[in-house]
């Protein structure tokens, strides 16, 4: 039994790796979302080989979450969860795959990052917000009492320069929730920046936009601190 289930955790983290590396390219954001429809077969395979149980928390959204899918159950723990990230996505993307990452496991609660590549893209602020509005939407329809956690864009060394636009982002996304009890805010972005203002420089992968293994030690506090009051009575 300990092989079989070592052998599907290779598996699980295996995949999750692929999903956070085969990312498209900037130029193939003007693509159709189904650019995703490889990654929603993989997600379907992992939903065969280990079923999740129905009423977690589902954790999706862009790479920050995809490259920490295979840390996520560990890191929150007990809470359940079911990392369902796809590096490269922008909110649209999530909207257009929200049976496939969110509905089809009934969630009793949602954390959604997106933002990141949507600011880096030039997507309009509007366009941002519209697409979230319509996946809060989508989600009260068939779950009224479904929470939203909503996490706001991280600074980062690579995108510094559209960083105040993620903040007038982060900004609405925090206003959204203030708008509506089953929606909260989550700052995720504060807690990766110095006193003077500056994001940290030591937390990044080479890329400067990937955290390292100490930037996903904040990154899972951060999302742990934002669930827990919530989530873990339902445990």
């Amino acid at each position: 039994m300990k092989v079989e289930i070592t052998c599907w955790l290779r598996t699980t983290i295996a995949l999750f790796g692929i999903f956070a590396l085969a990312a498209p390219s900037l130029a193939q954001r003007a693509a159709e979302p189904s650019i995703w429809d490889e990654s929603m077969r993989q997600f379907e395979e992992l939903d065969r080989l280990n079923p999740p149980k129905l009423g977690g928390i589902v954790l999706t959204g862009s790479s920050s979450i995809a490259r920490w899918n295979g840390q996520a159950v560990d890191a929150l723990a007990p809470l359940t969860v079911i990392p369902r990230g796809f590096g490269g996505s922008v909110m649209s993307d999530v909207l257009f795959h929200l049976d496939q990452v969110a509905l089809k496991y009934q969630p009793r609660a949602l954390v959604i990052y997106e933002g990141d590549n949507d600011t880096a893209f030039g997507i309009p602020q509007e366009v941002i917000l519209s697409n979230l509005q319509k996946i809060i939407n989508e989600v009260h329809a068939v779950l009224p009492e479904t929470r939203i956690y909503v996490m706001a864009v991280k600074p980062s060394i690579l995108r510094i320069k559209v960083w105040d636009y993620a903040q007038q982002v982060n900004a609405a996304y925090q206003e959204v929730a203030e708008l509506n009890p089953l929606v909260y805010f989550v700052d995720s972005a504060s807690p990766f920046l110095r006193e003077d203002g500056q994001v940290m420089s030591d937390i990044f992968i080479e890329d400067g936009l990937h955290l390292n293994a100490i930037g996903n030690l904040i990154w899972g506090s951060i999302i742990r601190a934002a669930l827990m009051p919530q989530e873990a009575r339902y445990e």
